[in-house]
Parts: C-alpha cells; structure tokens; sequence
C-alpha cells in the first residue's frame, strides 16, 4: 500500500513537472528565463541536477553551454566540447541518447564542466539526449544525478527527452520571434530611411558632420549671385548639390541647366554653351541659343570644368567677368544673368601648374569652393543612403528585398571607392539578385563589389572631350571589352567619324559577347534594364550592343 502511495505521488510530481516545463513554450520570447525554469523544475522535482543545454557556435561547430541551472560562471564556460569529444559530443555526433551510471567508470567522461571533486562523494551517473528539430540534431539536454536511486535510469531518461523537446520547441518560437522582430526593424529602418529621404528637400540625404559642413557652407551662398566650385571625388554628389544650391535660392522658378564638359566633342561644345547663327558654320541652318543664353535669370551647372579646352577657357572666362555671351558667328554680345557652378573631381591647382588650365579663370572660379567629402568619411550616412537607395530599387522593380542585419554592417565597413554611385549600383544589383527574392546578404553585397573589383578602367587621355557611344569597359560576368590596344593590334587604329581630329579610340562590340548578352536576358526573363545590370553596363550601353549585334 506504501509502495503504491509513493508510485502514485511520483507519478503526481512528473505530471506537474511535465505541465509545468510545457506551460513555457508560451514564453518563448524569453528563452533564458524558459529553459531555465524547466532545468530548475527537472532538479528540484526530480533529482535530476546540474542541468545543461548545448548548441553549437556557427563560426566553430563547437559545443558550448547556453544555458544552465545549478552550474557556476566558470562550470558555464569550461563547458565547451567539439564534435565527437566526451559524452556530449558523441551524442551531438549520433544524434543518440547516453546513459552513463557511474561517472568514475566512464574513460569517455571527461570532468570538464564539472570537477569530481565537488560532487557527492558516492555513485554519480550522466544522461544526456539529443534536442532534435526537423530532423536534425541542434544540441544537447544533459543532467547529473545520483546512482543509487529507486527510480529507473530509463525513467529519467524519458522524462529528459520529453523535456528536449520542449527546449526544442521554445528555441525554434524564440529564432521565429527574431526572425520576425528583424524584419521589422528592417522595414521600420527602410520607413525612417523613406522620411528622411522624403523630408530631405533636395535630396541630400546624411546627417554626418562631414556633410552638414558641406551644407552649411553651401547655405552661405545660395541667396548670392558668387560662382561656386564643387571639388571631391567621382559620385559625391556634385550635380545633386548644385540643384539643391539653383531650388533653394530666388532662381527657382527659372531654369537649371546641367552640362558635362567632358561628355561633348570639342567642336560641339562652343556652339552648346554659347550657341550659334545661322549660317556661321556648315549645318548651322538655323539660329541657336547656348546652354549659358538658356539659363539666363537660372543656373547654370558645368561638370568636369577641368576637361574644358583652353580657348573656351578663355570665353567661359569672359561671360563671367562681362556678364554678356556672344553666340558663334555674331560679334554682338547678349547680356545675361546667369547663376554659374562649376565642378570638378580634378584638382585644379595642379592643372593650373602644368599649363592645362588658366590661372585668371582659376581664381573666377575659385571664389567660393566647398569641398564634397567621400562617403567613406561620411560617419553614419552610409544606413541612410542605403535605405534610401533599397526603397527606390524596391519601386523601381516591385520588390520587397530587405537587408540582413549583416549586409548593413558590411557596406558600412566598405570603402567606397565609387562614393554614392558605386553604392546605389551595388544595391539595385542586390535587389534583383536577392535571396527568393527577398534578404539582401552581406556575402550577396560582397560578392557584387568583388565582381566590380576586377575592373580595370582605363584612364582618358588628355585630349578626350567624350564619352565614346557605349561607355567605358566593364564586365562582371566574363564579357570582354576590347581596350585601345587590343583594338589596334586587332583591327588598326579606329576613330570615331564625329570626332576626326582628337582621334579617340572607341570600344569595339565583339560577337563573342552574343551569348553572354542573350544568357543575360534569359536570366532577367527578357527584361533590359535587369539583363544590364546583370553585366554591370547601363541600358543605354546595353541596347547598342543588342542593336550592333543584331540580337533585338
């Protein structure tokens, strides 16, 4: 009767035991606390002591304690195994429970979390099973406890595994939770990101102090009529701060006018600044007014002021000193108001020294420099623009891509040699290569730079005023572009027809490029834009190698 009273009340103290170690599933968000209620259950409950929870380290595949009751700091920390090693690991490795009855008889048992000597002096035996999800082993429940007990090994050994997969269930809710809780804060950082961006009137987006001393100064200057050089690297933002300085001053409402100086032939350049009669050259079958005539009461931004040639140096030089232009072809000066800025990423100090640039136009020019700082010198503006970036990639091709906590971390440890436009770049390719669609990795952006880091980009010579039709050479996926050399050893020197006297080369479209562009477009299921940026070119580079090709 005694015996049936004592069945009765252990089978009592289980059932509560089991109750109670279930009822913290539901507190899954607080792992430590849960786990830890339920190891703390098994002990006082059950005799089943110093209980321990092992997972194994991503970067090392080794054991190690997570979570614990009746273990010190150092017990904690010595609990550490690899794969195979003493009990614990040949139970990860098996994936199958150990009954050790006597600890002392045990060579595998290796005493490392918890010395001998602070256990009881009597027979001290070891269970352990495996915490199993989908299948796969992910750790390991192990306890203590006395030998010599009345109640089963089996018994206990039950109990903990029912118990296994409790700690199972709770860590998978938990990694759920989280997984859930960070895509949250994504979204949450891309909506901050989207304000910033919208509430950015002129769409400079950073808070760092590099770039707010660049705002400041530029404030000073935007309600005079004082000529502005913007100086810093390719893909700082030149362009886009030159329109904040036209928007924010009384000229708004007039036009602005952007020219790249480097992007127009010679030849073609006068008539486009200061426009032309008719009849003053052949082709000129009508009269046209210049880039600077149209910005009058405007602003007038000229990029890559360092390619322009000498004699426009001069004219350019005129307008600023006479407030007045005269088109090509007329002797009769037109009075003008018009707000110029200029830019280079050259340093023009040096190209005064070695004669390319004129010292009097220098010092017009020079009046009011502000200085763009690299992104890598921009502390914290790399999150913004980031975001910024990915949710206009995500409108731009309906995608809902998000970065990993890791991808974030990694752009913002990155250099950046191409400043804002190699980053913008970087993240419209991650948007449409992104994990089913969706999680933007750290090892996708790496893999992307790398790509972009076997370029090798030619440097123009001094004489080139343009873009050759297609740009310059690039590949990311093994398209070959032919350079100068390779052109001339080839097929003899080349020069485009609309260019005869700076006898600039031009990069030859190759038919061995037919596959790599039709692989492209397959992949991005026909559509251009994607296919390009597949090969890291731009749709306009894209399209001709299509038409030169005929592919479409």
């Amino acid at each position: 009767m005694q015996n049936q009273e004592s069945l009765d009340i252990a089978n009592q103290s289980e059932y509560l035991v089991i109750q109670s170690a279930a009822e913290q599933i539901e507190k899954s968000f607080d792992p430590d606390q849960a786990i830890h209620t339920i190891l703390s259950l098994i002990s006082r409950q059950m005799g089943l002591n110093r209980g321990r929870v092992l997972l194994q380290e991503s970067a090392t595949g080794f054991l190690y304690t997570a979570y614990s009751y009746g273990l010190t700091p150092d017990e904690v920390t010595q609990g550490r195994f690899g794969i195979s090693e003493g009990i614990s690991g040949r139970v990860m490795h098996t994936g199958a429970p150990v009954i050790i009855p006597d600890i002392d008889q045990e060579d595998d048992y290796l005493f490392r979390t918890v010395d001998r000597a602070t256990l009881p002096q009597e027979p001290v035996a070891f269970l352990a099973t495996p915490i199993i999800r989908n299948k796969a082993v992910v750790g390991v429940l192990a306890v203590n406890r006395l030998a010599n007990r009345p109640r089963a090994f089996d018994k206990d050994l039950g109990i903990l595994k029912l118990m296994s997969l409790f700690i199972s269930e709770i860590l998978a809710v938990h990694a759920m939770i989280k997984a859930q809780t960070q895509v949250l804060q994504e979204e949450n950082e891309q909506l901050r990101a989207q304000a910033i961006s919208q509430g950015s009137q002129y769409g400079i987006i950073g808070r760092s102090p590099a770039l707010r001393s660049a705002l400041n100064k530029a404030e000073k200057a935007i309600h005079t009529p004082v000529t502005v050089l913007l100086k810093g690297e390719s893909g700082t933002g030149k362009e886009r701060f030159s329109r904040m300085l036209h928007l924010a001053s009384d000229r708004q409402d007039a036009p602005f006018i952007a020219i790249n100086c480097a992007a127009i032939p010679q030849e073609l350049l006068e008539s486009e600044l200061f426009g032309h009669e008719k009849g003053a050259f052949t082709g000129a079958t009508q009269m046209k007014q210049g880039k600077i005539e149209l910005a009058n009461h405007g602003t007038l931004f000229l990029d890559e002021i360092g390619d322009l040639d000498f004699g426009l140096q001069a004219k350019l030089l005129r307008v600023l000193e006479e407030r007045s232009v005269t088109r090509v072809g007329s002797t009769r000066p037109i009075k003008v108001d018009t707000r110029i800025i200029v830019a280079s990423h050259k340093d023009l100090h040096q190209a005064v020294n070695r004669g390319d640039f004129r010292l009097d136009l220098f010092y017009r020019l020079n009046v009011f420099p502000i200085e763009l700082p690299p992104l890598r010198q921009r502390d914290g503006d790399i999150r913004l623009l980031a975001r910024h970036f990915l949710n206009q990639a995500n409108q731009e091709y309906q995608a809902s891509a998000i970065f990993d906590p890791t991808a974030v971390h990694f752009l913002e440890s990155y250099s950046w040699p191409g400043n804002i436009r190699q980053l913008e770049n970087v993240i419209k390719r991650a948007v449409l290569l992104a994990e089913n669609g969706r999680l933007i990795s750290a090892n996708l952006i790496e893999q992307i730079i790398q790509e972009e880091s076997g370029i090798e980009l030619m440097q123009a010579p001094p004489s080139r005023r343009a873009e050759p039709e297609i740009g310059s050479p690039s590949s990311t996926e093994g398209l070959s572009f032919q350079t100068d050399s390779d052109a001339t050893q080839a097929y003899g020197p080349h020069t485009l027809a609309d260019d005869p006297q700076q006898k600039r080369p031009y990069w030859r479209v190759s038919d061995a490029e037919v596959d790599q562009l039709k692989q492209a477009l397959a992949l991005s299921h026909g559509n251009k834009t994607r296919a390009a940026l597949r090969l890291n070119m731009t749709p306009r580079q894209f399209n001709y190698r299509l038409k030169k090709l005929g592919i479409a």
